[in-house]
C-alpha cells in the first residue's frame, strides 16, 4: 500500500510541470507562448464557422480570448502589452502596404463619389454615438466615453480603430480610470457580432427599399465592363487614309494625342515589322493597335477601317511574350528610359500590374512584380527577359528591409505631438496612424529611393493575419476577467443595443443617397457598404450575391481613406472627452 501511495505521489510530481504550466494565473513565458497558440488556434478554427452563410472569421480569437480571460488565464501585463502593439502594428502596416499603391487614384471621378459616401458614413457613425452618450447621460450615465468609442469600432467592425483609440487613451491616462482600456475592448466585443449581422441586414433592406433586381445589376455591370473606358484594346487597322501615308510613327504620335502603342506591322507583301519611331507608315500596311476602347474611333477616321486578323497564326519570326520585372534596378524606371525598339528591337503593349492590365505608355514607370507584354522575335525577347529577371524565385524572397525601415519610420512619424486647436494634449498619431501612413507612402513612393515594395499577396496576408491574431488575442485576453458581469447585464445589453443604431442608421442613409441620389449599381453599393466598414465578411457575402468581383472593386476604393479615418475619428473622441 505503501508502495502505490509513493508512486502516485511521484507521478503527480512528474506531472507537476504540466499542471505549474496549463494552471490558470500562471505568467511564465511558456505558459503565455501556450496560451497565445490555444486562444488563437481555436479562434481561427471556430471562425471557419458560418451561420446563415455568414462567418466572423478571425474575430471570434477575441472571443476566445474573452473566455480563456474570463477563467482566470492571464499573461504578465507587459509582455501583454507588447505582443498587443506589435501585432497591431503588423496588421496596420500590411494593410497600408497592400492598399497604398491604389490610394491616390481611389480619388479619381468615380472614386470621389463612393469616398464621400463613406466619409458621410463615419460622420454619422460619430454624431450618432455622440448622441447616445448624451441622452444616456454623459459623464454621469451609465456609459462611459471610453466604452462607447469601443462600442463604435465594434459596431463599424474596425479593429484598428479601437487600437489607435487605446493607444491615444494610454497618451491621456492620467485622466482615464485604470481599466478604461479593458472596457473599451468589451464594448468592442458586445457591439461586433450585431455589427457584422447589421451590414449583411442593411444590404437586404437596401434592396428591398428599391426592389432592386439582382439579376439586372450583375447584367448592367457586365455590359459596363464589356464597354470599358480604361482597358487596354488590341485591334487591327488598315491604313487608307492617303495623309497619313509616308508620315513616321512618331509624327503620328504627335497628330494622334491618344495614348497608343503600335504592337506590330504587317507590309502588304507579308512582311513583319516591329516598329520603332523611325518607320515609316504606308499605303495597306496592316497595323496592331493597343488602345483604348473611346480612342477606337478616332483612329478609324485617322488610320483606315478595322479588319479582323489573327496574329498569332502569322508565320514569322515575331512573337508576343509576357516577362516578368524581378530586379531591382529596374523598380521606378520610365518604359521610354529603356528604349525597348532601339536596343532591344521589341515593342511594349502592355503591363498587368495586380491583376489589371495598364497600357505601356512612355511615362509608365515598372515596378517589381510587374508583367512586361513585349512584341518581337525570341532571341531579342529573351535577352530583355535577362536583363529584367524575369524570375519568380526573386519574387519569393521577403523584402525584410522596405519592411522594417517603414514600421521604423511609422513609429516615429506615429509619435510626433501635433497641437490641435481648443485640445489640452497633443494628438498623436500612434502605432495605428503612424504606420498606416508611411506604408502607404512607401508603397506609391517607395522605388523613387529604390526600395522594393512588392509583397506577394500570400507574404502580405499571412503578415496581416498574424498581428491581427496577436492583437485579438491579447485584447480578449486583457478583457476577459471582467466581461461576463460587465456585458450580460442590462448596461451590457443596452451596448448591443447602442452597437446595433450605430451600425445601422448610417448606412440605411447613405444607401438612400447611394441608390435614389446617384443611381449607383447595387454590386457597388454592397462594396462601398463593406469598405466603409472595413467588415471582409460582408464583402464575403457581398461576392457571393453578385458572383463577381463588382463590390470588391468598391470595397478597395474606399478601404484605405476609410481606415485611416476611422483611426483618426477614434483618437479624436478619445482627446475630445479625455483629455
Amino acid at each position: 500500500m505503501q508502495n502505490i501511495i509513493y508512486r502516485q505521489q511521484e507521478n503527480h510530481n512528474n506531472m507537476e510541470w504540466l499542471i505549474d504550466l496549463l494552471r490558470p494565473g500562471t505568467t511564465s513565458l511558456a505558459s503565455s507562448i501556450l496560451l497565445y497558440s490555444l486562444v488563437i488556434f481555436c479562434g481561427i478554427y471556430l471562425g471557419k464557422i458560418k451561420i446563415f452563410g455568414v462567418s466572423l472569421g478571425v474575430t471570434f480569437v477575441l472571443f476566445v480570448g474573452i473566455v480563456m480571460g474570463h477563467f482566470g488565464y492571464i499573461v504578465e501585463t507587459s509582455t501583454l502589452k507588447f505582443v498587443q502593439e506589435f501585432g497591431l502594428i503588423l496588421f496596420i502596416f500590411s494593410i497600408g502596404m497592400q492598399v497604398g499603391p491604389g490610394f491616390f487614384s481611389s480619388f479619381k471621378e468615380g472614386g470621389i463619389k463612393l469616398n464621400a459616401l463613406a466619409l458621410t458614413g463615419i460622420g454619422l457613425n460619430a454624431l450618432i454615438m455622440i448622441a447616445i452618450y448624451f441622452i444616456q447621460g454623459g459623464s454621469n450615465g451609465a456609459t462611459s466615453i471610453e466604452q462607447m468609442v469601443g462600442i463604435m469600432s465594434g459596431a463599424v467592425t474596425n479593429t484598428p480603430g479601437l487600437g489607435a483609440a487605446q493607444q491615444t487613451l494610454a497618451q491621456v491616462a492620467e485622466n482615464a480610470s485604470g481599466n478604461a482600456a479593458e472596457q473599451m475592448s468589451m464594448g468592442y466585443a458586445a457591439a461586433y457580432p450585431l455589427g457584422v449581422i447589421g451590414i449583411i441586414v442593411t444590404m437586404i433592406v437596401i434592396r428591398k427599399i428599391f426592389r432592386i433586381d439582382v439579376e439586372k445589376e450583375i447584367k448592367d455591370i457586365e455590359d459596363e465592363k464589356n464597354d470599358s473606358l480604361l482597358k487596354p484594346h488590341v485591334v487591327t487597322f488598315k491604313v487608307t487614309n492617303d495623309l497619313i501615308s509616308g508620315l513616321t510613327i512618331s509624327k503620328l504620335h504627335t497628330i494622334i494625342s491618344c495614348n497608343f502603342v503600335i504592337s506590330r506591322i504587317e507590309k502588304p507583301n507579308g512582311q513583319l515589322v516591329i516598329p520603332t519611331s523611325d518607320d515609316v507608315i504606308e499605303m495597306d500596311d496592316l497595323l496592331l493597335l493597343v488602345i483604348s476602347v473611346q480612342d477606337e474611333e478616332i483612329f478609324q477616321r485617322f488610320i483606315g477601317p478595322i479588319i479582323e486578323k489573327n496574329w498569332e497564326q502569322t508565320h514569322g519570326p515575331v512573337i508576343s511574350r509576357r516577362i516578368l520585372v524581378t530586379k531591382p534596378e529596374y523598380n521606378g524606371v520610365k518604359i521610354g528610359q529603356m528604349r525597348l525598339p532601339m536596343g532591344f528591337k521589341l515593342n511594349a503593349t502592355r503591363v498587368t500590374r495586380a491583376g489589371v492590365e495598364l497600357l505601356a505608355s512612355p511615362n509608365l514607370r515598372l515596378q517589381i512584380g510587374d508583367r512586361l507584354t513585349v512584341v518581337g522575335k525570341v532571341e531579342d525577347i529573351d535577352r530583355l527577359a535577362s536583363r529584367l529577371g524575369n524570375s519568380v524565385k526573386l519574387l519569393n524572397e521577403p523584402n525584410l528591409i522596405t519592411m522594417f525601415i517603414g514600421i521604423f519610420l511609422g513609429i516615429l512619424v506615429g509619435s510626433i505631438p501635433l497641437q490641435v486647436p481648443g485640445m489640452s494634449v497633443p494628438m498623436k498619431l500612434g502605432l495605428a496612424g503612424g504606420p498606416l501612413i508611411i506604408a502607404i507612402l512607401i508603397s506609391r513612393y517607395g522605388h523613387k529611393f529604390h526600395l522594393i515594395t512588392y509583397t506577394s499577396s500570400s507574404a502580405n496576408l499571412l503578415l496581416r493575419e498574424i498581428g491581427i491574431c496577436l492583437f485579438l488575442a491579447s485584447v480578449g485576453i486583457a478583457a476577459g476577467k471582467d466581461f461576463v458581469s460587465t456585458v450580460f447585464n442590462s448596461t451590457g445589453m443596452m451596448w448591443v443595443l447602442y452597437g446595433f443604431i450605430i451600425t445601422v442608421v448610417p448606412l440605411i442613409v447613405v444607401g438612400i443617397i447611394a441608390r435614389g441620389k446617384y443611381k449607383l449599381n447595387y454590386l457597388t453599393i454592397m462594396g462601398l457598404m463593406s469598405g466603409g466598414y472595413t467588415d471582409p465578411p460582408a464583402l464575403a457575402y457581398g461576392n457571393k450575391v453578385a458572383n463577381n468581383d463588382t463590390p470588391a472593386v468598391a470595397y478597395t476604393t474606399v478601404y484605405p481613406i476609410t481606415m485611416f479615418m476611422r483611426v483618426i475619428v477614434a483618437q479624436l473622441m478619445i482627446l475630445i472627452f479625455c483629455s
